[in-house]
């Protein structure tokens, strides 16, 4: 069964890029009925898929393809900022110091650098909604809790 499973990436050997490696994922609970996961399994069993999370990663890729166009409506209309957003201390300084907080709106990852204090993150900081993930220090989720919508 797994003779036809192939690597589609390759893992990355040593993470070299400024600051931390951020995960490309993120685990998520699904609980499912006895028999649709029985019906999973034999997919898997028969070599459909090469196991339980490649099945269900491609039926929620399937879905959001279905739903595609609605979805950029919806990220358009929104305003939203695609893929990944790193937020780095020198974008908060200027925002901190040209007086103009920043409304952060991102549908995918956003991402607070390590060196960012939970004092600059709150005078720099007017809201943020994330729709996806959302990785920062406790301190700095702490400083924003009531800014995160």
């Amino acid at each position: 069964m797994t003779e036809n499973v192939h690597e589609l990436r390759p893992k990355d050997p040593g993470h070299k890029g400024p600051g931390p490696k951020l995960p490309d994922s993120e685990k998520v609970t699904v609980n499912l009925g006895f028999v649709d996961l029985g019906r999973i399994d034999l997919m898997v069993r028969d070599g459909f898929y090469a196991n339980r999370a490649d099945f269900i990663r491609t039926a929620v890729r399937n879905q959001l393809d279905r739903q595609d166009e609605a979805l950029r409506q919806s990220v358009a209309r929104r305003q939203l900022s695609l893929g990944l957003t790193a937020i780095t201390r020198a974008e908060l300084e200027a925002a901190r110091d040209a007086g103009t907080p920043l409304s952060i709106q991102v549908l995918g990852l956003a991402s607070i650098a390590d060196d960012v204090t939970p004092e600059l993150a709150r005078a720099a900081i007017a809201s943020i909604h994330v729709l996806g993930a959302f990785h920062a220090s406790a301190a700095v989720k702490a400083a924003l809790a009531d800014r995160i919508v």
